[in-house]
Parts: structure tokens; C-alpha cells; sequence
């Protein structure tokens, strides 16, 4: 960990087309400027011919400056897709929450530790429940009721509060909700959600059950970017947990929140510390 007063280090994410030379021009890109690299990761799809790195370093100049720079160069000279950001950014992230509230506890507890390189922005429910205990972690709260009659205008003021809080990232935490296209578009910003089994198996409503009735041996939690298309988006973190015919429904659900908490927690994690990039809804995940 940096210390408060040093200067923020600089986190690089490419990809592109594959070709030879790729990694030595980052490397002499920062070296030229006096840069010290703290951290550099690569990968290569084979089958895609597209490149992937992350790379972190200490400027000698003013960071800020640099990454802008350093942006135009992989862009314009490497022919690179870049998201640059700064060690020190702390991003601002909206809770989509219902009734259930493991996750919702767990997330917002994990951020008051410090444990999440961000800050949360504002909650969003199309319940009541939780909003007293909103309240009492010092957090706004905003009760937004969906029906199928009401889900175009509801999502619309989901909308409005999420960009009010100016909000980085969204994360669903247990939002029994599925998100329309349009929301997805015009939100400005990733979404994250956890979805209470191990993709691609058991998607849809009450997956512990589904599981129980087939009666497997391992049950899990997926966390993954929401796409218009239900339980389908780009997987970012996944976790099992063996079960064996002694366990029933209730207690599949029991061990499936402990998954769900760790593995959203994760995902979260890997977002905010620039860690992920997404081609051909899956994920490249530099951990």
C-alpha cells in the first residue's frame, strides 16, 4: 500500500490486435519518461489474435498528465483500445438492492472497512425494507417501486439518481429485478450483479431448488457485468462450495450466501482496482 502524501501510481489496461514488440514499447514508453513499472500482466488470445495487459507504474512526472499522454500513445501509435486511471481514484458506486440483504450488508460493510477502493454513492430499492438501515449507515436512500406497468418510467428515475450520485459503477446486490436494454444503455456506467449459482448452470428464479431437484454434488456463485440478456453477461468471478445429498434446499441456500457475499466482494474488487477488460462477453481478469 502507498503511503497517504507519495504521488499516485498510474494502472494502464490495453487490448488490441496481437503483434510482436507490444509489451517492449509500454515498457520503453514509461522508462523514457522515468517511470519505475510496479506492476505489469499480459495476455495473448490465440485464437482472436488480441492482446491484453495491465500495467501499473510510479511517474516521475505529474501523473495525471502522464496518463492522459500515455493514453494517446497506446491509442493512436499501438492501435490499442486504453482505459487509463489513477491508484488514487476512488470510485463512486450505486447499490441496486431488494429485499434480500446478505450482500447488501456485506458490500456496504466491506466499504466502510476500507477493504473497497471506492465509496458508496447512493442506494436504490423498489422496496422499503432496507431503508431504515440504509439510514443508519449514514447512506442515501431512494425507494423506487417497479411493476410491469410502471418499469419503463421507474427505470427512468433509476436513471436520474444514478447519474444525480454520479455514480462509477452500479452493482446489484440481490436485485430481483432484471434491467431492460434501454436501462443498460443509458445508465453511463458497468453493472455489476450476483447471481446465485455457477453459470452457465441453473439460471433464472430460485437456482438452489433447481439445483437440489438434479441433485448435484457443488453449487455456486457467479458475479458478472448484467447485459440485456438475463443471466448471460461476461463472467467476472465464480466460486463452489461441495454439497452431497444430506443437504437440503434451505441448506444450499445457507451455503450459497457465504459464496454469494465472497465472490461479489471480489468482482467489485476487481472492477474498482482496474483489473478487468471484456471482449466477446467474457473477461479478461488481471489478478
Amino acid at each position: 500500500m502507498q503511503k497517504q502524501d507519495s504521488k499516485p501510481r498510474i494502472i494502464a489496461l490495453l487490448s488490441g490486435p496481437d503483434r510482436p514488440g507490444l509489451v517492449a514499447k509500454v515498457a520503453g514508453w514509461i522508462y523514457e519518461r522515468g517511470g519505475n513499472v510496479f506492476h505489469a500482466d499480459q495476455h495473448q488470445d490465440g485464437q482472436a489474435g488480441i492482446f491484453f495487459q495491465r500495467v501499473e507504474w510510479d511517474s516521475a512526472n505529474d501523473p495525471k498528465t502522464e496518463a492522459a499522454e500515455f493514453a494517446a500513445f497506446a491509442n493512436n501509435e499501438l492501435g490499442m483500445t486504453t482505459e487509463v486511471a489513477l491508484s488514487s481514484d476512488r470510485p463512486r458506486v450505486a447499490i441496486f438492492v431488494s429485499k434480500i440483504e446478505h450482500c447488501f450488508h456485506d458490500t456496504i460493510l466491506r466499504f466502510k472497512a476500507n477493504e473497497l477502493p471506492g465509496e458508496i454513492a447512493t442506494v436504490v430499492s423498489n422496496h422499503e425494507t432496507l431503508g431504515n438501515v440504509t439510514k443508519q449507515y449514514g447512506l442515501p436512500f431512494h425507494h423506487v417501486p417497479v411493476s410491469a406497468a410502471t418499469k419503463a418510467e421507474a427505470e427512468k428515475r433509476q436513471i436520474e439518481i444514478v447519474k444525480e450520485a454520479k455514480a462509477d459503477l452500479v452493482v446489484m446486490a440481490r436485485y430481483m429485478q432484471v434491467l431492460s436494454d434501454d436501462f443498460l444503455k443509458d445508465v453511463g456506467c458497468p453493472v455489476i450483479n450476483i447471481h446465485h449459482s455457477f453459470l452457465p448452470a441453473f439460471a433464472g428464479g430460485k437456482p438452489y431448488h433447481q439445483a437440489y431437484n438434479r441433485g448435484v454434488k457443488i453449487i455456486g456463485a457467479t458475479a458478472h457485468y448484467a447485459t440485456a440478456d438475463l443471466d448471460e453477461g461476461p463472467i467476472i468471478a465464480q466460486d463452489v462450495s461441495r454439497v452431497t445429498h444430506r443437504h437440503g434446499p434451505q441448506d444450499l441456500v445457507r451455503r450459497g450466501k457465504d459464496l454469494e457475499k465472497n465472490v461479489f466482494a471480489q468482482a467489485i474488487r476487481w472492477h474498482l482496482e482496474h483489473r478487468i477488460l471484456v471482449y466477446n462477453n467474457k473477461t479478461v481478469v488481471f489478478d
